[in-house]
């Protein structure tokens, strides 16, 4: 089932979210769900608070970042594929170069900004089936798994903008908090979406 997408101003995506409760018996349906929403909004991940859910659970398939052009054959090799489910992820460790590369999120649509992240990650976590994981990622999924990981962290990319930036997006933020955009997908409003 599609389920909207929490908006930006929602007090759920500020939150530290808490640990999914394993076994869960509610968990297969919510991963579908979140799998079937993502997929629906063209995102290339989605974390449980963005459907409202205060838990440590996110998805991804950064599958469709292979057809950038601008990423080595090695990044695509890595991307390419890259679907897993993330229950109760641990960031291990954080390493490397920080670089920069502009990000999106479906819960601030339109807004796309340069964020500045390190290069690899190590993260512990277990899969859709209660195994024991443990990755060790670097560039592109690195990157992806760093902003999913962070909205499970109540921390959203604006978060880690310059002041500056901030105030020139206030407004455009303002707009989507009060639903005064025209998203492609189904969306939640923390304020009444007044009409045009």
């Amino acid at each position: 089932m599609i389920l909207p997408i929490v908006a930006y101003g929602s007090n759920v995506l500020k939150v530290k979210a808490s640990p999914v409760a394993t076994p869960d018996p509610n968990l297969k349906k919510l991963i579908a769900n979140m799998w079937e929403t993502m997929y629906n909004a063209n995102g290339v991940g989605l974390a449980a608070p963005q459907i409202g859910e205060s838990k440590r659970l996110f998805v991804i398939d950064a599958t469709p970042f292979a057809q950038d052009e601008e990423l080595s054959k090695e990044e695509v090799e890595v991307i390419n594929g890259f679907k897993q489910v993330f229950i109760n992820p641990v960031m291990i460790a954080e390493t490397g170069e920080e670089w920069d590369f502009t990000e999106g999120c479906l819960s601030i649509p339109n807004i796309r900004e340069d964020v500045s992240r390190k290069k690899e990650i190590t993260i512990q976590f277990l899969d859709e089936q209660f195994i024991e994981q443990k990755l060790t990622l670097n560039g592109l999924a690195a990157r992806v798994v760093q902003h999913e990981y962070d909205h499970i962290e109540g921390i959203l990319f604006t978060d880690k903008l310059s002041p500056l930036k901030k105030r020139l997006l206030k407004g455009k933020l303002n707009n989507i908090s009060k639903g005064k955009i025209n998203p492609d997908y189904k969306m939640h409003f923390s304020i009444k979406k007044t009409r045009k």
